[in-house]
Parts: structure tokens; sequence; C-alpha cells
């Protein structure tokens, strides 16, 4: 199992969170994130002072997937997240030791299943 971990800009969002709901994978957790890379700051005026902001907003996906599935999910986030600009984002492929699903203790690769039905549910 792995966890991928992706963080991008809020408007390419929307159109990885769509596809991989499209090839089956609804289970995603988001949170938004402020964060500082090569994308240099953004410099305003306000109230006639000049604030530099170094920490750009972000959104950190992530997802607990099967190791034959990592490929489809970095596929989707690179397909979607590239401008070609500084601060499209990064991507991280961590292991996962185990996984439990809480409800009924079951554990392993089992809990992680791929919803091939999940589109035909989307598209209804």
């Amino acid at each position: 199992m792995k966890m991928v971990v992706a963080y991008v800009r809020h408007e390419a969002f929307e159109p990885i969170r769509t596809e991989l709901l499209e090839l089956g994978f609804p289970s995603i957790s988001i949170t938004e994130v402020k964060g500082s890379g090569r994308q240099k700051g953004i410099t305003e005026r306000y109230r006639g002072a000049e604030l530099t902001n170094y920490l750009r907003p972000k959104v950190k996906i992530e997802c607990v997937v099967a190791d034959g599935d990592v490929q489809t999910i970095v596929d989707t986030v690179l397909k979607h997240g590239r401008t070609g600009a500084v601060g499209d984002g990064k991507v991280f492929v961590l292991p996962v030791e185990q996984a439990f699903r809480v409800r009924t203790g079951e554990s392993g690769e089992e809990i992680l299943q791929s919803h091939p039905d999940a589109a035909a549910a989307a598209s209804a």
C-alpha cells in the first residue's frame, strides 16, 4: 500500500477530483494548506505599505491506494495540475505499513479496493 500526497493549486483540484472519481477512486482527503517553495512571494500594497506574502495557498490531496494504482493517481494529478509555471506543486509517494477499516476492523489492501461502480454512480 502507498499513500499519494499531492500539493496543487486550488484551480487544479476539481478536475483531479472528477477524474479520480470517474476512475473509481472516490476516497481522498483534502486539506487547504499554505507553504513556500521555489515560487516567490507575492508583494501587494495595502494602505500605502508593501506587504510580501511568502506562504502561497495550496490544496493537499491524500489518497491511500494499492501499489498497482499509484501510477494512475500520480498521472491524474500531473495531467491536471501542470501549468508549466513555478508553483504547480509536488507529489509524494509514501509507504503505508497497515490500514484498518474502523467500522468492521478489517485490515490490509482489501479495504482499499477501488470502486468500479463509482463511475456509474457519478454519471447517473
